[in-house]
């Protein structure tokens, strides 16, 4: 890859600019297990950048998941991820949180090529 290209361009995903809820499960030094409520600032398919009130180390395996409504088997959706396990490729600190920099352990499935296509309405003569 030419060095030219920002990190921006050298992605392989596009990022979501959206601040989704997320629990955080970790280890600790003392490998006692720990579950922090936090927020998932930006997404894509190999990561995310998380905000969290503890800090944790660099190279920490990590697991989030999405809290969400239990739904049944649907015709037409495909399941969905909840529970990602992710490694933290970097950390920054401030004063009141750090974030961290996930890169999920298996990118999550995107299915550009036939999203929606299940889900369409038949077309019908007007």
């Amino acid at each position: 890859m030419p060095s030219s290209l920002s990190k921006k361009e050298e992605r392989r995903w596009a990022r979501l600019h959206l601040a989704i809820p997320v629990f955080v499960r970790s280890r600790d030094a003392s490998d006692q297990d720990s579950l922090e409520f936090a927020t998932a600032l930006n997404i894509s398919a190999g990561g995310a950048l998380v905000a969290v009130r503890h800090s944790l180390p660099h190279s920490a395996v990590v697991s989030i998941e999405i809290p969400s409504a239990p739904t049944g088997p649907a015709p037409g959706l495909k399941n969905s991820s909840r529970v990602i396990r992710a490694k933290a490729v970097w950390v920054r600190h401030f004063d009141a949180y750090h974030l961290l920099g996930l890169k999920f352990a298996h990118p999550l499935r995107t299915d550009s090529a036939d999203s929606g296509r299940s889900m369409r309405k038949a077309s019908t003569p007007v």
